[in-house]
C-alpha cells in the first residue's frame, strides 16, 4: 500500500511538472530527426544548430612549454535539447531547454597533476552567459570559448589559478567518420553527423600561478550533432603517431559492459587518405587497471591495440592514472579522459575516453543534478 501511495505521489508530481513546462514553453524549432547525410559542409557544420537534440565540439591535445613542461588538455562544449528528457520523475524542461555544459581539464604530465572543472547553464541570469552562434563558429560559456578567426580555431579555458589560450590550425582536411566514411555515427536509437580534424597544430600561452609560458603542440577536434538516446558506455581512442598518421577507434558497450554493434575506426595516412575499419579489423586488449579512490570505479589504463591489416601493434599507456572527471553536476556522468603515450610499431600520443565504468549516474536524482557540484566542493574543503 505504501509503495502504491508513493508511486501515485511521484506520478502526480510529474504530471504537475509537465503542466508547468507546457505553460512556460517557448517557440523553439522542433527537434530535427536523426541525420542521414554525413557530407561535411564547412564552415556551417561548425555552427550551432538550434534544432539538434544533442551537439558538441570536442578538443583534446598534447603540448609542451618552452621549458619542456608537458601537458594535455581537454575542452568541450555540449548542448542538449531536453524536450523528451527526465531527471528521475521530473521532465528536464522544467529546469532548462536547452541545457548547456562545458568541461575543461589539464593533465600536467611533468608534474603528475590532473585538474578539471565543469560548468553548466540553463539560460538564467544567475548562470554563466552562453553564446552559441548559428551564423558563425562562436561558442562560449562564461570565460571559456571557441572561435574561428581567419580559419584558425581560438580556444580559451580557465581553472583556479590557470589560464589556457591557444590557436589551432588544421594541417589536414576534416575526416568523415562512420561506416565506410559515410559521416554518420550509429547511436542508441539514432545517429549523429560526426567528423574530425585529426591533426591541428597548436601554439599558445599557459598562465599558471602567475607564471606564463608559451607552448606548442598537436590537437584533435571532434564535431558531432544529431538525435539519439544515451545509454551504456564506450571506449574511444584518438591516436596521433609521430609519422603524421592518425587512428581513431571506438567501441560501444551495453549497460552490462558488453561490446555491441559494428563499432568503427578511422585511419588517416600521412597524406590524408583514409581507411575505415570495422570492429573485426582491430583488437583492444586491457593490460592494466586503476581504481579511483573517489568513486571506486575501475578503469583500464594500459592497452595493447592491434590493427593487423595496417601493421599496427602498439601499447597505449596513461601518462597519469587519475584522469577521472566527476561531472554529475553537469552532464550527470563520471568518466575517464586521459592523455596517454603510444609505443610499439609506431610511437606517438593519444587521448582515451572511457564512459560507463562508473554507473552512479543511473541513480542521479534532481537534487544530485542541481546541487551535486556545490556539495562536492564543500565536502572537499573539509576532507
Amino acid at each position: 500500500m505504501e509503495v502504491n501511495f508513493i508511486d501515485k505521489l511521484n506520478t502526480a508530481a510529474s504530471d504537475i511538472a509537465n503542466g508547468i513546462t507546457g505553460f512556460f514553453a517557448d517557440n523553439k524549432p522542433p527537434v530535427a530527426p536523426a541525420p542521414t547525410d554525413g557530407t561535411i559542409e564547412l564552415p556551417s557544420d561548425l555552427y550551432a544548430r538550434a534544432n539538434a537534440q544533442t551537439e558538441w565540439w570536442y578538443y583534446t591535445g598534447h603540448c609542451k612549454t618552452e621549458t619542456s613542461r608537458e601537458f594535455g588538455f581537454e575542452l568541450v562544449f555540449f548542448k542538449r535539447r531536453t524536450d523528451s528528457d527526465k531527471i528521475g520523475i521530473f521532465p528536464a524542461t522544467v529546469i532548462g531547454n536547452p541545457m548547456y555544459f562545458a568541461h575543461f581539464a589539464v593533465s600536467d604530465v611533468t608534474g603528475q597533476r590532473f585538474r578539471y572543472d565543469h560548468i553548466r547553464s540553463f539560460g538564467t541570469a544567475l548562470e554563466p552567459k552562453v553564446a552559441m552562434s548559428e551564423t558563425s563558429y562562436d561558442v562560449s560559456m562564461g570565460d571559456w570559448s571557441i572561435r574561428e578567426i581567419g580559419g584558425k580555431h581560438i580556444l580559451r579555458g580557465t581553472l583556479d589559478g590557470l589560464t589556457f589560450d591557444a590557436i589551432l590550425d588544421a594541417t589536414k582536411p576534416p575526416v568523415p567518420n562512420g561506416d565506410d566514411g559515410n559521416g554518420i555515427a550509429r547511436k542508441n536509437q539514432g545517429t549523429s553527423k560526426h567528423f574530425s580534424f585529426t591533426r591541428m597544430s597548436v601554439t599558445g600561452k599557459l598562465t599558471d600561478d602567475g607564471e606564463t609560458e608559451e607552448f606548442t603542440g598537436s590537437a584533435w577536434m571532434d564535431r558531432e550533432y544529431g538525435a539519439w538516446e544515451q545509454g551504456g558506455g564506450w571506449d574511444w581512442f584518438s591516436i596521433q603517431f609521430e609519422d603524421n598518421s592518425e587512428l581513431m577507434l571506438y567501441q560501444y558497450k551495453t549497460i552490462e559492459g558488453n561490446a555491441f554493434g559494428e563499432s568503427t575506426g578511422t585511419y588517416v595516412a600521412a597524406d590524408g587518405t583514409c581507411k575505415y575499419l570495422k570492429r573485426s579489423d582491430f583488437e583492444i586488449e586491457t593490460l592494466a587497471n586503476w581504481m579511483s579512490v573517489n568513486t571506486a570505479a575501475t578503469y583500464p589504463t594500459r592497452w595493447q591495440v592491434t590493427v593487423p591489416s595496417l601493421g599496427i601493434d602498439v601499447t597505449v599507456k596513461s601518462l597519469i592514472d587519475d584522469q577521472e572527471l566527476d561531472t554529475r553536476g553537469t552532464t550527470m556522468i563520471v568518466y575517464w579522459e586521459g592523455a596517454c603515450s603510444v609505443s610499439g610499431s609506431k610511437n606517438g600520443r593519444a587521448y582515451v575516453e572511457l564512459v560507463g565504468y562508473d554507473r552512479s549516474h543511473e541513480s542521479v536524482g534532481i537534487g544530485d543534478f542541481l546541487f551535486g557540484k556545490p556539495i562536492k566542493q564543500l565536502a572537499d574543503m573539509f576532507a
